[in-house]
């Protein structure tokens, strides 16, 4: 039976959803992840033992745990582990994107200069070091485009991203992402990435997101997701996502475009991409485009010809199976990201049932753990939870979301410090 390789991520929202996939596509799978025993209950055999923190150590070592077994694909499911992927994909002389169009995608700094040098508009950006002294932070200060965005290289999820509007929410915002990046649980990866901060010009405009997969370097366009909710700052956490989207069909197509090209300039030819963009006065400027497909489990709110999941899609391209994707279906699909809005001790959701009873609302999953401490933004790195609705239009879905995320509460206690 043929095989593929998933590198698992042990915090991973969608490794269930990748592992369900498999299994429909009757592949086996070879699981690799930094913490094993929690894939074993799930999938037979020992999976191979990762440290992500290197991602060369862990190709390395993941391409001579797996070469015997003769693996058609390895694929990973988010930034890291997509880097770790093209590069054992590599060892192993399979097809994969090539590592240093992975690298650059996965950096904010490597992407924004080689969008730049290819022509392609991103907004006004500098990369400094984390530590300034007072007299290069007061330079900063002063030639700082306003509003400005604070952001780290390397995190995702609108993690430590800060809009500033003056010099003095500059400072402020500065120094927060800096002690960010300076917290255990961030400065473990050592990354050189986390030594520097990225400073760029706010874009106004409502932000949209694209899902596409490229084949042999042609981006074909999966899903484009309306953001309805303003991302204006001064955090940027993103909620509702909607498709297909209500922007005129020109300006999809600008988007698409632009897209492409911010493939072109990083180097990505095959798999899945995950672009964000602003649509700004001036047309559209891309934010990100990551080598991966979209995080959390905003994946399900997608399905393609009859009944494909994205991860079946993604599997089935890695492995080489069929030709141009299956377009989406027809009716209209969102999620809500349940966003977390107090710091503490989570101690429970309510309102969970009653979300459910919406009418289109399809499911609510609360990925957020009892008695565990939860962070909101820009601290913080995960959600409440997920809600997920279909429909025949953007706005009746668009509707339920709402109306299901306002019957959910979360009920938190402060974390008591440690004596």
């Amino acid at each position: 039976m043929p095989s593929v390789v998933l590198v698992l991520p042990k915090s991973g929202y969608r490794n269930d959803d990748f592992l369900a996939a498999a299994k429909r596509l009757g592949v086996d799978v070879i699981a690799a992840s930094d913490v094993c025993h929690q894939l074993a209950d799930i999938w037979e055999g020992a999976p191979v033992a990762l440290r992500f923190r290197d991602a060369q150590a862990a190709a390395d070592e993941l391409a001579r745990g797996v070469r015997e077994s003769k693996p058609l694909a390895v694929v990973g499911v988010d930034d890291l582990t997509a880097l770790v992927a093209a590069l054992a994909a590599a060892r192993l002389r399979l097809p994969h994107n090539p590592a240093e169009a992975v690298a650059a995608a996965r950096s904010k700094a490597l992407s924004r200069a080689r969008l730049r040098q290819a022509g392609v508009p991103v907004p006004r950006f500098e990369v400094v070091p984390r530590e300034l002294s007072g007299t290069d932070l007061d330079a900063l200060l002063q030639r700082a485009p306003y509003p400005s965005v604070v952001k780290p290289l390397v995190l995702s999820g609108s993690r430590g991203v800060i809009r500033a509007d003056d010099a003095g929410g500059l400072r402020s915002a500065f120094l927060r992402v800096a002690a960010l990046l300076r917290s255990p649980d961030v400065a473990q990866r050592r990354d050189p990435d986390l030594e520097r901060v990225l400073i760029e010009e706010f874009v106004p405009g409502p932000e949209v997101a694209l899902e596409g997969l490229l084949m042999r370097g042609h981006l074909h366009v999966l899903a484009l997701f309306d953001k309805p909710d303003p991302l204006d700052g001064p955090y940027f956490e993103e909620s509702l996502y909607v498709t297909p989207s209500r922007q005129p069909a020109p300006l999809q197509d600008a988007i698409a475009r632009e897209v492409s090209r911010g493939c072109a300039a990083l180097g990505l030819v095959e798999g899945p991409v995950h672009a964000e963009l602003r649509l700004s006065p001036d047309g559209p400027r891309i934010l990100e485009i990551a080598a991966r497909s979209i995080g959390g489990l905003c994946g399900r709110a997608l399905r393609f010809g009859v009944g494909v999941t994205l991860e079946e899609l993604i599997l089935r391209h890695a492995l080489g199976r069929g030709g141009e994707p299956p377009p989406r279906e027809n009716r209209s699909a969102g999620v809500l990201m349940l966003p977390i809005r107090e710091r503490g001790v989570l101690q429970e959701v309510r309102g969970v049932d009653e979300a459910r009873r919406v009418p289109l609302i399809e499911d609510v999953v609360i990925t957020a753990h009892l008695r565990e401490e939860i962070v909101p933004l820009p601290e913080g790195a995960s959600y409440l939870g997920f809600a997920f609705a279909r429909g025949d239009t953007p706005e009746e879905v668009e509707a339920a979301l709402r109306a299901a995320g306002a019957r959910i509460e979360a009920v938190v206690t402060p974390k008591l410090p440690v004596a």
